[in-house]
């Protein structure tokens, strides 16, 4: 009786959460998981991505609490909600603030960040042997390459800049990118290049076992020590496989609400939000709300973890 128990309590409580989350999203016409029906249509349709740049940042009935947050920091995880995010000028930028979400500090080995161009704005270089990797989540951006070729990045365009080459991104007008940088690893007689795509044109990939749709942004070829991966789950649906693995992951979630397990934790998670997945940290994610899920995910792949 003891052992049924424990049992009980331990299936019980992350259930009782879910439902009561669930049924959050379908009764409150505000909150954090809330969104618009995959069916709306129209004039007062919103563009894609809205949400990351205008998140609803809490339960009405929190948005009031002094001090609420759903940002959390721990040794194997990090989940950073929009209320969270502090935005100062870009270390060599012209006209661009910047939030870092995710850097070396936390335990990872890379940097992920948003950077909100403005009229006039123009990109640094990153560090010295650095890779570049931005996606448009509003906006417009122009992309000079080293060859000086000039390249449009609207919304849900994204490119790849090798470690040392010369580049520059500028705007017109406001637009958010959200970018990762982290130190090239080599392989001799390697090299990587520079790669310019939209998620629109990317197939959809095999994922037995599994119901998501899976697109890869880049090459799973051997230069490439990194991959990024745009998820897409129905209302509903949720990972079949209860992932513990080596890699590292950043997360930012592009559209809809779910739940995300984190070690022993369990995250109401909406559009606008970032996450940290340490390796080896249990990892698992739910679909809910009306509308689909979509996330944006960084995987380090092609090398020996020792």
């Amino acid at each position: 009786m003891q052992s049924f128990s424990a049992f009980s309590v331990q299936i019980f409580f992350p259930l009782l959460f879910m439902l009561s989350i669930l049924e959050i999203s379908m009764s409150q016409e505000a909150g954090f998981c809330t969104a618009p029906s995959i069916l709306e249509t129209g004039s007062n349709a919103q563009p894609l991505y809205w949400k990351v740049t205008n998140p609803t940042l809490s339960p009405s009935h929190l948005q009031d609490l002094p001090g609420f947050t759903r940002s959390v920091y721990k040794r194997d995880h990090a989940l950073i909600t929009p209320e969270s995010q502090v935005f100062s000028p870009l270390p060599d930028w012209t006209n661009t603030l910047g939030a870092y979400l995710l850097t070396p500090a936390m335990g990872s080995h890379f940097v992920m960040y948003l950077a909100k161009m403005q009229e006039g704005s123009k990109s640094g270089l990153p560090p010295s042997d650095a890779e570049r990797f931005v996606f448009v989540v509003h906006g417009t951006a122009f992309l000079t390459d080293a060859s000086g070729f000039t390249h449009n990045l609207n919304v849900d365009s994204y490119a790849y800049l090798p470690p040392n080459s010369t580049h520059h991104l500028k705007s017109e007008a406001s637009t958010t990118l959200v970018a990762f940088e982290r130190r090239y690893s080599y392989l001799e007689n390697h090299v990587t290049e520079l790669i310019v795509g939209s998620t629109d044109k990317q197939p959809l990939l095999e994922t037995p076992g599994e119901v998501f749709e899976l697109r890869k942004l880049l090459p799973t070829s051997l230069p490439y020590d990194f991959n990024i991966h745009i998820m897409d789950f129905q209302p509903g649906e949720f990972l079949n496989v209860k992932e513990i693995h080596y890699n590292q992951h950043g997360l930012l979630l592009l559209e809809g609400q779910g739940i995300y397990r984190l070690g022993d934790s369990w995250y109401p998670v909406q559009a606008g939000d970032a996450i940290w997945m340490a390796p080896f940290v249990p990892q698992w994610y739910a679909a809910l709300g009306k509308s689909r899920s979509r996330y944006l995910l960084y995987k380090d792949v092609n090398r020996n973890p020792m």
